[in-house]
């Protein structure tokens, strides 16, 4: 048998919203599961993109970024929540990365897919892979506010990057995550993954 994550719905007897958040919510679930009833409280996550940027160097574009629940300023790629309704994933990420790295890329692969915290969060992140880049014109940039706004953009041999997650200085999960999955994709060939397009 395939190794596979599968779905799996349980009855859920009560759903209960505890706290109604800026960007996500606080939920409480009392499933039903084989020995008994149980109650599951979880962060109600729209989902998120990610994107893992190379230019012709292999070279990963990753950005500075404060987050506060952790108080540190993390380098991560390219990312951001799924808040436009009935966006393509894809199409979400381009949008990212011409918001927050000022670049279009010529072409998209989906990279990797997984869920950040299964134990207290519903938040599922798709980590695309983008190459052909090229900036975005001058009179169409974003202008970036909050966090965003402090954010310093590096370019990073793909194997400085690896080694610094393996040595534990990168901690960003999309990174440590994304950086991962494209060194192992390169190793292949880059056969194993799918190109898309944003719709």
């Amino acid at each position: 048998m395939p190794l596979v994550d599968v779905p799996c719905e349980r009855d859920v007897v009560e759903h209960r919203l505890l706290h109604d958040g800026r960007v996500w919510d606080l939920v409480s679930d009392t499933v039903r599961l084989d020995d008994g009833e149980v109650v599951r409280e979880y962060v109600d996550h729209p989902g998120a993109v990610a994107v893992i940027a190379l230019d012709d160097d292999d070279r990963v574009l990753l950005l500075s970024q404060y987050r506060h629940p952790v108080r540190h300023v993390l380098w991560e790629p390219s990312a951001g929540l799924l808040d436009v309704e009935n966006e393509d994933l894809v199409a979400a990420a381009a949008r990212e990365l011409a918001e927050e790295a000022d670049l279009v890329a010529g072409r998209w692969w989906r990279l990797v897919e997984y869920f950040s915290s299964p134990g207290g969060s519903d938040e599922r992140i798709t980590v695309f892979l983008a190459r052909d880049l090229t900036p975005v014109p001058d009179d169409e940039r974003y202008v970036r506010g909050e966090e965003e706004a402090a954010m310093v953009p590096v370019w990073v041999p793909l194997d400085d990057a690896v080694a610094g997650v393996l040595a534990g200085r990168l901690h960003s999960p999309t990174t440590v995550t994304g950086v991962l999955a494209a060194a192992a994709a390169r190793a292949a060939g880059w056969a194993n993954l799918t190109e898309v397009t944003p719709a």
